[in-house]
């Protein structure tokens, strides 16, 4: 069973300024909300989003329910804000993440030639609904990179679908920063450098509200209304 389960009143007290798309001015004048917000870029869905239905399919995918032991890797909590064009944020947008595990490996039937072991202990795939001040949280691991095609191995990758009426649906992709294969990968390279550094995050140290030994990173995604 799983031992603990997120908890809103753990995710971070307050969002930083910066991150809400807020810019400071001088002090006589005090900050002010930008009137625009960049939208999230668009990428492809991939030929791994669920198909299979699962009983777990919450915030927390470093444990299955009903199973006494973990996921294996680099436990990370992804939290963020989404948001509308101007910078507002929106309140119960469907969030969606699916991803390999530790090993490069997704649990899905396209995946069978992969010869990377799968996780019984990995989830894969969780669902989040954004809180009233536009809050989403997922605890997953690091996933593992895998080869995609000739001479072209995908960098560590979440993948991200959102959905909210009003709104268009977002299907996009996460990836960290250092990875030496971001700078090769074909789909992140067809992103321009702006956009790249949108969907780039940084692994942080965890606070307190964290798992000892855990990773951080902010992933604040903007939808594009309907």
């Amino acid at each position: 069973m799983k031992s603990s389960k997120l908890s809103r009143r753990k995710f971070l007290a307050a969002t930083s300024l910066g991150s809400l798309g807020l810019i400071s001015a001088s002090q006589g004048i005090g900050q002010t909300l930008l009137s625009v917000c960049r939208a999230t870029p668009r990428q492809t869905e991939g030929p791994f989003y669920p198909v299979d239905d699962q009983l777990d399919k919450d915030t927390d995918l470093t444990w299955v329910e009903g199973r006494s032991e973990r996921a294996t890797g680099q436990i990370i909590y992804v939290e963020g804000v989404v948001m509308d064009p101007n910078c507002q944020p929106i309140e119960g947008a469907l969030v969606e993440i699916w991803q390999a595990c530790e090993s490069g490996r997704y649990n899905h039937p396209g995946d069978r030639e992969n010869p990377a072991p799968l996780d019984p202990n990995f989830q894969y795939w969780g669902r989040a609904l954004s809180d009233r001040e536009g809050k989403y949280l997922f605890k997953t691991i690091v996933p593992g990179s895998y080869p995609a095609g000739p001479d072209w191995i995908r960098p560590s990758h979440i993948h991200f679908k959102i959905q909210k009426r009003g709104f268009l649906e977002l299907i996009t992709q996460m990836y960290f920063a250092g990875d030496p294969l971001n700078d090769k990968d074909l789909i992140l390279q067809r992103l321009s450098q702006e956009n790249q550094r949108s969907v780039i995050v940084e692994l942080n140290e965890p606070t307190s509200d964290h798992e000892p030994g855990s990773k951080v990173c902010r992933f604040n995604i903007t939808l594009r209304r309907a």
